[in-house]
Order: structure tokens, then C-alpha cells, then sequence
């Protein structure tokens, strides 16, 4: 009976891992809600009184409206609360080193344990009146509002919204008035140490989505196309109870020229395409879980008949994607500007003889986050504004380029396109989850099979 069951358990186990690559535990829904909470009052107890006084900004007011939500504030939210509700108004009140930073609503109830609710209608039947007499009180020398010329983030505060409190609030406390883009960028693009462990776990199970997709048990050739595989990520993610923050995309790039112009630009999507034999695929896939975003990007080889490995030329080509990304993080220093960064990495390139294009960008709670930006697809100078920002310690990139390189043995150039998730702080940059350094090859050639 023993070995009958041995038995059993070794057919399963072989069975898993030729048919899908093992996917690390999800949580379940309310075992996400308690997470989300924990990392939500750590962040607010220990982060944000570091960043207000940082800003010198002792006053944060967030206000919106259900359904239309200030990006900042729909990362404050509890785990319970999918919008806010009616109109929510947060201010964020320090009190000094002491007592820390107070956190009221100005709303009918508490938002969850987060934040007290401080609207007495018997006192104060006029929302607003409420939001007065709490500013008042408090008597804050500089008044934090979510508006920015640079970064949709931080430019939560509607026309409205602002337009009705201006009309409330006395003059003597409208001169105390900033804007609070820099506070919000910094809540956003900052990670704490809890964050970082759980983002590893994020990243791995994008690269695990990535590694199945990109073997025979999806992949077909000569029958499965580009958009078949684009929807099997989709779906995948939806089986998992997981959500993507992008629709994917995977593209080919092959010996015959007519089906690949490695100049197409970024605003079109790639066409449908059967997938063939000695096609260089790529993908482009993120998804979101815990409030955090992946951002992917990936190569893989589909062999021909007789081959047994990727061919070297491609191998060589893909090297030079990696050497354009270290060229890329070896200046990430902090205090340097995203405009900055670009243009050291795009002088060692030339140097290197890479033909490169960078347009990294920050991550985190959006999949195009706040932060420095690094280039864009469209402009390798100067990018004003977000291009102008610093780089900070404890933020997460999407380290994403491209190099061109030109392939004799296929008579054109072709593009190795690459997007890895990172981390910065004071040791340095690091990736997440690793990085791609090889093509990864479909079918996965069993060399131990007798």
C-alpha cells in the first residue's frame, strides 16, 4: 500500500512541474485586509511624521469625493474601504516629537481604526464649518493641499473642492496655504522594511506568471499566437484573485523582416502573429497584489527543430541589454536627478558602444508611480519636472530600456527589451526579484532524460 501511494505522490509531483510552474501561496482575501491594515499603521505611526517634518509641512489636509478619490488617499484607505465616503476630509496635525502626528477625519464615522472622526453635527452641522474650527484649534503654521503642476499623484484636490474650502476658510490661514506635491511624492514612492519583504514575494509570482507563459504548455507553435498567450496571462492572474494594472503585451521578433519593424514605436500595439519556430518573443506583464505593482519585462526563444539551446548571437544581443542596465543603476546615487541619471548612464553607454534607450520609471502603490523619472521612450533629454526630482533612499524602479543591436546573421537590427523591478537605500541599488540574464528557451530541453 506504501508504494502504492509513493507511487501516486511521485506521478502528481511530475505532473505539476511539467504542467505548470509551481505559483508562490496567495493570501486569502481577509488574510490581505489584515496585512494592508499592519503596513498601513506602521506607515502612518512611523513614516509620516519622518516626511512631514522633512517638508516642514505641520498640517496635511486630503479631501475628496466617493468615487473620485485623491490618489494619495486611496492609500490611506483601510483594507475595508474600496472609496471614501460622501466627502472624506484627512488632516494629518504634528504635535512635535512627543505626540506625534494626529490623525482626524472630518467625516460622519472613524475611517476604520485609522484616523478619528472629529465632526460633532450638533456642533458643526456644515462640513466644512467642521474642517475650520479643527484648523482653528491646531492654529498650523503651513497647510499641505494635494495640488502639482508635475505629478497627476499629487493633484488629488479637485476644482471644486478647493473652491469651496478657499471660500470657508479666513484669510489669515489662506497665506499658510502650500502645496503638498513633494509630501505626497515622498508618501508614495517611500517603502518601508515590511514593504520590501512582501514586494520580493510580488515580484517572484510576476516572474513565476512570466516562466509559465513561456513554455509549451502554453505555447504551441505554429498554432498558438501572440494575442492567445496575452489573454492566458490575463486570465491567469484573474484565476489567481490577483489584478493587472496593464493590459499585456507579447511581441515577436524573427528572421523575416516583413513581420517585424524594430523601429515601431511604443504608441501602437503589436499586432497578432502566429508563433514559429526561431521567434524571440517578448512580453510586457505587471500585476497588483497587497496595493503593490509589478512592471515586467521578458525574452524567450522558441527552439527550432535540431536546436537544443538559444543560438549565440542571441545570447550576445541580450548581454548588452544587462550591460545597459547596470550602466542604468551604477548611477543611481542619491540626491542625483532622474535628468541627471539618464544622462551619465547614455555617456557610458556610448562609450560601451550600446545603442540604448532608457525610460525607467518609479513604482509602487501605481504601476507608474511617483518619483524621479529616468527618460522616456519618446525623449532621451531633459524631462521637465518629474525629471527634476531626486533620487530618495527606500524607493522601488521598473528598471526598463532597450538596446538595438544589429544581427548579421539575420541582415537588421533587433531590439532586446528589458523591465525589472528594483530597490534603493543606503546599501545601494538591488533587484527585487532578480533579473533575467539568459533567453529563456521553449520547449525547456530535458538533457537528463535517457
Amino acid at each position: 500500500m506504501k508504494k502504492i501511494l509513493l507511487f501516486v505522490f511521485c506521478c502528481l509531483t511530475i505532473t505539476c512541474a511539467f504542467s505548470q510552474i509551481p505559483i508562490a501561496r496567495i493570501l486569502s482575501e481577509r488574510e490581505r485586509a489584515t496585512v494592508i491594515d499592519e503596513i498601513l499603521e506602521d506607515r502612518m505611526t512611523n513614516l509620516l511624521p519622518q516626511l512631514m517634518r522633512k517638508e516642514g509641512i505641520d498640517m496635511w489636509v486630503l479631501i475628496s469625493r466617493e468615487y473620485n478619490e485623491d490618489p494619495v488617499m486611496k492609500t490611506m484607505l483601510p483594507s475595508v474601504w474600496l472609496s471614501a465616503r460622501r466627502r472624506t476630509i484627512m488632516v494629518f496635525f504634528d504635535k512635535g516629537a512627543k505626540e506625534g502626528v494626529e490623525r482626524l477625519a472630518i467625516a460622519r464615522y472613524d475611517v476604520g481604526n485609522l484616523l478619528k472622526g472629529e465632526w460633532d453635527l450638533n456642533t458643526n452641522p456644515d462640513q466644512w464649518d467642521a474642517l475650520i474650527k479643527v484648523i482653528r484649534e491646531k492654529n498650523p503654521k503651513k497647510i499641505g493641499l494635494n495640488f502639482s503642476k508635475y505629478y497627476a499623484h499629487a493633484d488629488g484636490l479637485t476644482f471644486t473642492e478647493q473652491k469651496e474650502l478657499m471660500e470657508k476658510l479666513p484669510a489669515e490661514f489662506q497665506s499658510r496655504i502650500v502645496s503638498a506635491s513633494d509630501l505626497a511624492v515622498n508618501w508614495l514612492e517611500t517603502r518601508t522594511e515590511r514593504e520590501m519583504i512582501i514586494y520580493q514575494q510580488i515580484c517572484r509570482i510576476s516572474h513565476e506568471i512570466i516562466q509559465e507563459a513561456f513554455s509549451d504548455k502554453v505555447i504551441q507553435p505554429g498554432i498558438t499566437t501572440t494575442d492567445d498567450v496575452v489573454w492566458w496571462m490575463r486570465q491567469r492572474v484573474t484565476d489567481l484573485g490577483l489584478d493587472t494594472w496593464f493590459h499585456p503585451t507579447v511581441d515577436i521578433q524573427r528572421l523575416d523582416p516583413e513581420n517585424f519593424d524594430h523601429l515601431r514605436t511604443f504608441s501602437k500595439r503589436p499586432q497578432k502573429q502566429v508563433i514559429m519556430p526561431g521567434d524571440l518573443l517578448h512580453c510586457d506583464f505587471g500585476i497588483i497584489y497587497l496595493r503593490l505593482n509589478s512592471d515586467q519585462q521578458q525574452h524567450a526563444y522558441i527552439l527550432k527543430a535540431g536546436e537544443t539551446d538559444v543560438p549565440e548571437y542571441l545570447k550576445k544581443a541580450f548581454k548588452q541589454g544587462n550591460q545597459l542596465q547596470n550602466n542604468l543603476t551604477d548611477n543611481f546615487k542619491a540626491g542625483l536627478t532622474g535628468n541627471e541619471i539618464l544622462s551619465k548612464a547614455l555617456e557610458q553607454s556610448k562609450k560601451d558602444g550600446l545603442r540604448g534607450t532608457i525610460y525607467t520609471h518609479p513604482i509602487g502603490n501605481h504601476g507608474h508611480a511617483a518619483g524621479p523619472t529616468i527618460g522616456m521612450w519618446d525623449n532621451q533629454g531633459k524631462t521637465i519636472g518629474s525629471g527634476d526630482y531626486p533620487l530618495n533612499y527606500n524607493t522601488a524602479y521598473s528598471i526598463e530600456l532597450n538596446v538595438s543591436v544589429d544581427l548579421t546573421e539575420w541582415k537588421k537590427p533587433i531590439r532586446i527589451m528589458l523591465e525589472e523591478d528594483g530597490f534603493f537605500d543606503e546599501k545601494g541599488f538591488r533587484y527585487i526579484d532578480g533579473r533575467q540574464t539568459e533567453i529563456i528557451p521553449i520547449p525547456r530541453v530535458l538533457t537528463h532524460v535517457k
